[in-house]
């Protein structure tokens, strides 16, 4: 069986960390996005159509043209028109019933797999507030009557999560489909109008789906990741001084120095520098050749490969960027006073996080004078910098 992955959008909203790289890429856990979905489908396709259009050649030149047995095919959607167009520039490559999916989300193989069995079929997952979503209106059986966006009059909880079992009949639907008012050529209607021909199965959730909106979702699926699927092994140095509790996962080549704390559950990877005298909290993840030095404590965040948080530095709730440099003393607030949930600026808007806690997050190759200190929901792009004792207290963009 073949699977359609939906890769290609520019994902402006978890700016600034895909202002360097696709969204697929963003790791989770030490691994890409698109790599924990590949992992996913192991066993239930012998291909992937990879629909990539913004930076894909570091997909290329990440993934190759496998990903163990499962083959990888490249179609370049040059202009990002809906997941139906998306769809369309597959036509040519499917001729047999497909699985297609979002290429941001993760979701668990046994759900994948329930779905794949089936003639057709989309996944779903009840939701508190249904007018955010795609929304299946189903009849006694679990059978597609009517799939409507974001309604407004809520006739249900089963919310689209982009998974769907198709067969190539979905193409021709999809060449007469209208443009949607945003000018786009959208799955979902072409579903619809599929599901009016033919039985189409409504599979709900019985695992995990993880939607990866915005920036703060890495935290969510980080912490599930190293709480529920990870398998602690140490391949590294530890110092008998040091104090390791709870599942500890350590790569090959990274040195554990005297006086570290870590608190799982925490995953560090390769050739990592951890240490002297640091405490590393549970829920973070260091990427490879990443170094966390004295007094510095690290809580509950994501360290992408290169980080550098090395001198009394406090990083809590908050994802730091390829070859970001944090300062002596550098330090991210993470908490409001009125313990109100943190708003973040997003495409010039102000949107919940819906999170308690959540710190600052930094593009690629960001560096912090000594002493900076960043408000909460604050995001610097990459390659900028602060001043000796500076206060970030709005976003840094340039």
């Amino acid at each position: 069986m073949q699977v359609v992955i939906f890769a290609a959008g520019k994902s402006t909203r978890t700016y600034p960390l895909t202002l360097t790289r696709p969204k697929p890429l963003l790791p989770v856990a030490n691994k890409p996005i698109l790599a924990h979905q590949l992992d996913a489908l192991k066993g239930l396709v012998d291909e992937a159509v990879l629909v990539v259009g913004y930076k894909h050649e570091m997909l290329r030149d990440y993934f190759g043209d496998s990903y163990g047995d499962i083959r990888l095919r490249y179609v370049v959607q040059t202009e990002q028109r809906g997941t139906g167009h998306a769809l369309l520039q597959c036509a040519d490559v499917i001729d047999a019933p497909f699985l297609a999916m979002n290429g941001d989300d993760l979701y668990a193989a046994a759900d994948l797999a329930r779905i794949a069995a089936l003639p057709l079929a989309a996944l779903a997952k009840p939701v508190e507030d249904p007018r955010l979503y795609g929304i299946f209106d189903v009849d006694n059986d679990n059978r597609v009557k009517r799939l409507v966006e974001k309604p407004t009059e809520v006739f249900s909880n089963l919310a689209n999560i982009g998974v769907y079992k198709l067969s190539p009949a979905i193409f021709e639907i999809l060449y007469g489909t209208e443009e949607s008012p945003r000018g786009e050529i959208e799955i979902t209607a072409a579903i619809e109008v599929l599901a009016q021909r033919e039985s189409v199965q409504v599979v709900p959730v019985e695992g995990y789906w993880l939607p990866i909106g915005y920036p703060w979702h890495l935290l969510d699926a980080n912490t599930f990741y190293l709480e529920t699927l990870m398998q602690p092994i140490n391949q590294g140095n530890v110092s008998p001084a040091a104090h390791l509790e709870g599942p500890v996962s350590i790569g090959r080549g990274t040195v554990i120095r005297p006086g570290v704390v870590i608190d799982g559950p925490v995953l560090i990877g390769e050739h990592c520098e951890i240490g002297p005298n640091c405490w590393l909290r549970p829920g973070t993840s260091i990427g490879d050749h990443c170094k966390v030095g004295q007094g510095s404590e690290i809580k509950n965040s994501i360290l992408f490969e290169g980080a550098k948080a090395p001198h009394l530095n406090y990083v809590g709730d908050s994802i730091i960027g390829a070859g970001a440099n944090l300062g002596c003393g550098t330090v991210t607030a993470n908490y409001r006073h009125d313990g109100k949930n943190h708003h973040s600026i997003v495409k010039g808007e102000l949107v919940d996080t819906g999170r308690r806690k959540f710190g600052a997050v930094l593009g690629d190759d960001v560096h912090t004078g000594i002493h900076t200190a960043i408000y909460p929901g604050r995001k610097m792009w990459p390659h900028t910098s602060t001043l000796p004792g500076e206060v970030v207290k709005s976003d840094r963009v340039e």
